[in-house]
């Protein structure tokens, strides 16, 4: 049985709506930037920081990303392997992998749309210091309480690495579990 809540249905349904708008529209446009360029969101959106100077480190491709380096070398991978843009050592300092936007990247960018993940950051940066303080307070708070503040911060929508064997199964089988009780109106903020 649910645990009864300390605050008004009231107070919660406008966050509730909030965070469903958000991930819908996040989802949505991350479908549609896929039939139009053939890429996902989070390949179109670095690729168009790296658009922003002539060549640029992981390290610093993962600052203009606002994502850890880890996380947008696994999609730098998927650019070079499409052609889209392209690693090689720096001729400056051999310990240096400099990243570069190809002709077709460049193509591809001339008839993309501005991501989703780039609105959202233009949005963020418009709001106060403060604001933004608070913000990120309450969103790390709200992700401790529902156990996934040890989850992978990776981009929006980017499918992580597969996983084989039992594991796999298992959190397959999670999910549908999940997505079942939700369907029901059986999960936690199912609406």
């Amino acid at each position: 049985m649910p645990r009864a809540s300390r605050r008004p249905e009231d107070a919660l349904t406008p966050i509730l709506d909030a965070l469903r708008r958000l991930t819908r529209h996040l989802r949505l446009a991350e479908r549609q930037i896929e039939q139009r360029v053939g890429i996902g969101g989070a390949q179109l959106f670095t690729l168009q920081q790296l658009s922003q100077a002539a060549a640029l480190s992981v390290n610093e491709l993962a600052d203009l990303t606002h994502t850890h380096q880890s996380s947008v070398s696994v999609v730098v991978s998927r650019l070079v392997k499409r052609g889209l843009a392209t690693r090689r050592q720096s001729a400056e300092d051999a310990r240096r992998a400099e990243l570069r936007i190809t002709a077709a990247g460049q193509q591809l960018l001339r008839r993309s749309p501005i991501t989703a993940q780039a609105r959202l950051i233009a949005a963020l940066e418009r709001m106060s210091p403060g604001a933004l303080a608070r913000l990120t307070e309450l969103l790390e708070h709200v992700v401790t309480e529902i156990g996934a503040a040890a989850e992978p911060a990776s981009m929006f929508f980017e499918e992580e690495p597969t996983r084989s064997g039992k594991a796999a199964r298992r959190s397959a089988t999670g999910r549908q579990r999940a997505r079942a009780q939700i369907g029901t109106g059986k999960g936690r903020a199912g609406r």
